[in-house]
């Protein structure tokens, strides 16, 4: 027996991780002088939280650090149950370096292998979502933990992340891009292409003039990387325009055979840094270069 868990990153509602048998640490989201758990809105206000961001609120985020990673892992550790921990991106975060450390304060305490494996996604939002739920799905087929990290390891270059924003004053805040960007582009009505490369980070890839024409733009990056459509269940994430989300869901179903495409709220952690309106959309495909 061995458990798979992840942190709120994954962008999962709380309901089917519980379905799937899978647990995860909440990251923290601080706003007006509050914090909260991203508890993938199982309590998080997350009606509350997107309006206040439209009105100006400028919410934080940080990293899971040691010390509630050893309070998560030990429970399991006591128990002798080994774990598999899918982490959000080592490339956004250092969450991943606060988990193995964690690992070894408990080999430490221990004097064993605590038999926690820390595995990086490279990948944010629904991208690590993907991972979680095929690490779900490996092992109800059966596959030990070591074949489960092996497939993901495999796989997880292969995840496809295309996003787009529309509110460029939350790109500057982030240091993405600089003030004189977010004004002009505001002015402009220019809305970036971004996609995760392979070291786990986002990058601009492009941009383009208007809202429609940056939803498409992430479609037809998707279309043009995307393989074996016919077998995949896609994933989008959106912050707060459902319309927008169900466009490029009609977009996507016109154009390529999936399987089907689920669209879920991008999580508070992940819109404190994207702000309202944020699309994201993912599949496996190409490997990221």
């Amino acid at each position: 027996m061995y458990q798979i868990m992840t942190d709120s990153c994954c962008d999962i509602p709380y309901q089917i991780l519980q379905e799937k048998a899978v647990t995860f640490i909440p990251m923290l989201v601080q706003m007006d002088g509050h914090e909260y758990p991203d508890d993938l809105g199982e309590t998080f206000d997350y009606p509350k939280f997107l309006a206040e961001i439209q009105r100006g609120s400028q919410p934080t985020t940080s990293q899971i650090n040691v010390g509630r990673y050893l309070e998560f892992f030990k429970g399991y550790v006591d128990q002798n149950i080994p774990v598999l921990y899918l982490c959000f991106s080592s490339g956004l975060s250092g969450s991943y370096q606060s988990a193995l450390q964690a690992v070894e304060m408990l080999r430490e305490e221990y004097d064993k292998d605590p038999q926690v494996y820390v595995l990086d996604t490279l990948a944010a939002s629904l991208g690590q979502g993907l991972l979680v739920l095929k690490a779900a799905e490996l092992r109800d087929s059966g596959l030990a933990l070591a074949e489960i990290v092996t497939e993901l390891e495999k796989i997880k270059m292969t995840v496809q992340s295309w996003v787009t924003v529309d509110d460029l004053d939350h790109l500057h805040r982030g240091g993405r891009i600089s003030k004189t960007a977010a004004t002009l582009g505001g002015l402009m009505n220019v809305k970036p292409i971004i996609n995760v490369d392979a070291a786990g980070k986002l990058q601009n890839v492009g941009k383009t003039r208007g809202r429609n024409k940056a939803l498409q733009k992430v479609v037809e990056e998707t279309t043009a990387l995307i393989e074996h459509p016919e077998q995949q269940q896609l994933l989008l994430a959106y912050a707060g325009d459902h319309e927008s989300a169900e466009k490029v869901k009609e977009m996507v179903l016109a154009q390529l055979p999936v399987k089907g495409l689920d669209l879920y709220p991008l999580g508070p952690t992940i819109t404190s840094h994207t702000g309202y309106g944020c699309i994201a959309l993912f599949s496996y495909g190409a490997v990221r270069q």
